[in-house]
């Protein structure tokens, strides 16, 4: 599979909104900002494969196109709606696999969802193997997205379900996710 078949989906939601459980830590303009950091790092951490942004924000839209990205508009579907949406939108455009990616990695590091295997279903669990921070799936198979805590037990078991066995992939810089404030006290230096 050449990387032209590949396409990444990164949902985003509002950088006003984002990252609310750092609210103890950090103002609602730093938190911002935090987010957007955050999404860049995944956008270089996706080249050089094509991007679409799923969101339902003008400024997220507006943030996405400014970067050379494609936007997909999800209203009112939730995470895991506007996920299987984005992979519905991405195999009609002709990609035969995707990688989903959450926005908040701050240590992906250029090409790394680009590096990923490229077979069956992949999955790299956040740093305490509770949630899905990536997962690499074929665009045709019908995945039926589970975000929220537990993910990563239940997407494996959805892989399963399928007849496949999912690889995991356990990524120090994919795995750490900027949810709590423990989590900017505990950042690595």
């Amino acid at each position: 599979m050449t990387v032209s078949n590949v396409g990444v989906l990164i949902p985003i939601k509002r950088f006003d909104e984002a990252k609310l459980r750092l609210a103890p830590a950090l103002d609602a303009a730093d938190r911002a900002a935090l987010a957007r950091t955050m999404a860049e790092c995944v956008l270089r951490a996706a080249a050089p494969l094509p991007v679409t942004v799923v969101c339902d924000d003008s400024e997220v839209a507006s943030w996405a196109a400014a970067a050379g990205v494609d936007v997909l508009w999800t209203a009112e579907l939730g995470l895991n709606g506007a996920v299987a949406k984005g992979v519905a939108y991405l195999r009609l455009a002709g990609f035969e696999r995707v990688v989903v990616s959450h926005a908040d990695l701050l240590f992906a590091t250029p090409g790394s969802l680009s590096n990923l295997p490229r077979d069956g279903v992949v999955l790299v669990p956040d740093r305490h193997e509770d949630g899905t921070n990536v997962a690499s799936v074929p665009a045709h198979l019908a995945f039926p997205w589970s975000y929220g805590p537990g993910s990563f037990r239940r997407h494996q078991q959805a892989a399963m379900d399928l007849g496949l066995n999912p690889t995991v992939v356990r990524d120090e810089d994919l795995g750490w996710d900027v949810d709590t404030p423990a989590d900017l006290v505990q950042l690595p230096t």
